[in-house]
């Protein structure tokens, strides 16, 4: 199994045509995505040629949809444009939107995070994420393919490049699912919310899940866990070494005061009793060792 996305997924890539949709959408092909089609505003009725087959481009979500059934969009426009495109594929019904654009306004992401919220059928992950890869069924994102192959780990996490890591790290064991859902301030799926599906999940056996300094999530994730989670959990906290007030990376890592701390995060995680590594190695040694656990 895997969670939100699989081999079933039938995936539109809105902006497709652009350089970096093209690039990405080739890439997915190749790992097996059931891509259905592409959207670009003004170039319904014409095509894109890939190496094994040619995929048609609509003028709209809607149009995409009714063609094609499609249940899955990716994408890739740039930040002017992502919250006019989210908002249209919701409107289209679509039941998961992949942002993967980085810099969009927060106000724009709060504005298409409410729209998917009162459609009650949409569920976003990004944006500023790589998105989300099912190995062996699907990828829908950036997350290069052959990292790891599929298994029985379940990985969430803010970074997209401790999620490569990660993988690769645990590549002989493998993934259900990974998925990156983004630093910014205002994300669409949370960590509680993978957290949840892979509890759910039963050919998910144990739980990685990365976090970064910054806010509150993982504080809350850890009460969550210690509350409905029952599979072993370890994690990772980036940023140990941040200076306080100091935007690091994503958009929402920056720690004011003790709040947000590597440290403070690391600490409810423990209490939850989630093993935190110092690195991402040695997480993934930890996670060797609670698979060896529960055997």
């Amino acid at each position: 199994m895997a969670i939100f996305l699989t081999e079933q997924s039938r995936v539109v890539v809105q902006g497709m045509t652009g350089s970096e949709g093209t690039k990405h959408t080739s890439r997915m092909l190749a790992a097996g995505t059931n891509i259905v089609g592409g959207v670009t505003p003004g170039k319904g009725g014409q095509s894109v040629d890939f190496a094994k087959r040619s995929i048609p481009v609509y003028g709209s979500c809607a149009d995409a949809v009714k063609s094609t059934s499609a249940d899955v969009s990716v994408i890739f426009v740039p930040p002017r444009f992502t919250k006019g495109a989210v908002i249209e594929a919701v409107d289209a019904g679509i039941p998961l939107v992949v942002v993967i654009t980085e810099g969009v306004p927060v106000h724009d992401t709060a504005a298409f995070f409410a729209a998917a919220q009162a459609s009650g059928t949409t569920r976003i992950i990004g944006p500023n994420c790589p998105g989300i890869i099912s190995p062996g069924r699907a990828n829908a994102g950036i997350i290069p393919a052959d990292i790891a192959g599929p298994g029985r780990i379940g990985l969430v996490s803010k970074s997209g490049t401790l999620t490569y890591q990660m993988m690769y790290e645990l590549r002989d064991f493998g993934f259900s699912t990974a998925i990156g859902i983004g630093g910014d301030p205002i994300i669409g799926t949370t960590h509680i919310d993978a957290l949840q599906a892979f509890q759910d999940d039963p050919d998910t056996d144990a739980i990685v899940m990365i976090g970064e300094i910054g806010g509150d999530a993982e504080e809350r994730a850890a009460a969550f866990i210690k509350e409905n989670v029952t599979k072993p959990v370890v994690g990772y906290v980036a940023g140990f070494t941040a200076p306080e007030g100091k935007t690091m990376g994503h958009a929402g890592a920056i720690v004011s005061g003790s709040s947000g701390t590597a440290a403070a995060k690391q600490e409810a995680l423990e209490a939850a009793g989630v093993r935190v590594g110092k690195t991402p190695t040695e997480t993934a040694t930890m996670m060797r060792h609670a698979l060896a656990l529960a055997v």
